[in-house]
C-alpha cells in the first residue's frame, strides 16, 4: 500500500460533479505534476487530501488512516490564495506555523535568505509574488510526509519561477510525497517523476513523465495543449 490511496472518489457541489470515480495510488519519494484546465477538479482533489473538504463518495487513506486529525498533521498544504492575516509580520507567520505544526525553523530561515526576504517585513507591504514566496517557505518548512502545492508559481514573474522551483527541489526529501498542481506545466514538468491529467473531474492520464514524452514524442506541456 502506498502512502496515499484514493479509491472511487467522488465530490459533488449540488448539481456540479467536481470529481468522478478517481482511483490513484501514491508512494513516498515521488514528485507528481497534477494538471487540468480551469474547473477540472485539481483544487478540490488537493483540499480533500488536506482534510478541508469531505468526499461525497469513496475513500481516501493516508499513511494507513482515513482523513482526520492525524492526517492533517502530516500534510502540508499550500493553497492557491493567501490565508494569512495581512497585519502579520513574517516573523508572526513563522511563529503561527511553529505553534500549530512540526516546523523546521532552520529550513525556513534558509529559504528566507534564498529569497532575500526578512522576518521583520510586513505581509501587507509585500508584493503578490513575495507573499507567495513566504507562504511557500512556510509550507516547505513543515516536517510533513505529504506536500500539496496548488499553483506555487501563480503570481511569479518568469525570472523568479526558476528560483521557486530550486527552492522546491532543495526542500524536498525522499521520505515524502509532493503533488504540484499548476497551469505552468512547462516550468515544472522536468522536476516531476509522474504526470496526471484530469478533465471535468475525471482522470484521463496517469503515467511516468519520461515515458509519456518518449511515447508521445512531445513535451508534457505540448501534449496538454493538444488534448485540451
Amino acid at each position: 500500500m502506498g502512502i496515499l490511496e484514493v479509491s472511487n472518489l467522488y465530490k459533488d457541489y449540488g448539481k456540479k460533479l467536481a470529481l468522478k470515480n478517481i482511483n490513484l495510488s501514491f508512494d513516498l519519494g515521488q514528485i507528481v505534476g497534477l494538471y487540468g484546465p480551469n474547473g477540472s477538479g485539481k483544487t478540490t482533489f488537493l483540499k480533500i487530501i488536506a482534510g478541508l473538504l469531505r468526499p461525497s463518495k469513496g475513500k481516501v487513506i493516508l499513511d494507513g488512516r482515513e482523513i482526520g486529525v492525524y492526517t492533517k498533521s502530516i500534510v502540508a498544504y499550500l493553497p492557491d490564495r493567501n490565508i494569512l492575516p495581512l497585519w502579520m509580520k513574517v516573523r508572526d507567520a513563522r511563529n503561527f506555523y511553529k505553534d500549530f505544526f512540526d516546523f523546521d525553523e532552520a529550513r525556513f530561515k534558509s529559504l528566507l535568505e534564498f529569497f532575500e526576504l526578512r522576518e521583520e517585513l510586513n505581509l501587507r507591504e509585500l508584493s503578490k509574488g513575495d507573499l507567495e514566496k513566504i507562504l511557500l517557505s512556510l509550507t516547505l518548512s513543515r516536517k510533513a510526509k505529504v506536500y500539496l502545492l496548488d499553483e506555487p508559481l501563480g503570481g511569479m514573474d518568469p525570472s523568479t519561477r526558476d528560483k521557486v522551483i530550486t527552492s522546491i527541489l532543495r526542500s524536498y526529501h525522499e521520505e515524502s510525497l509532493m503533488i504540484i498542481a499548476t497551469h505552468l506545466i512547462g516550468e515544472i514538468e522536468n522536476i516531476t517523476e509522474r504526470t496526471i491529467f484530469i478533465h471535468n473531474g475525471e482522470l484521463v492520464l496517469d503515467d511516468n513523465t519520461e515515458k509519456i514524452r518518449e511515447e508521445k514524442g512531445v513535451s508534457i506541456n505540448e501534449l496538454f495543449k493538444k488534448m485540451f
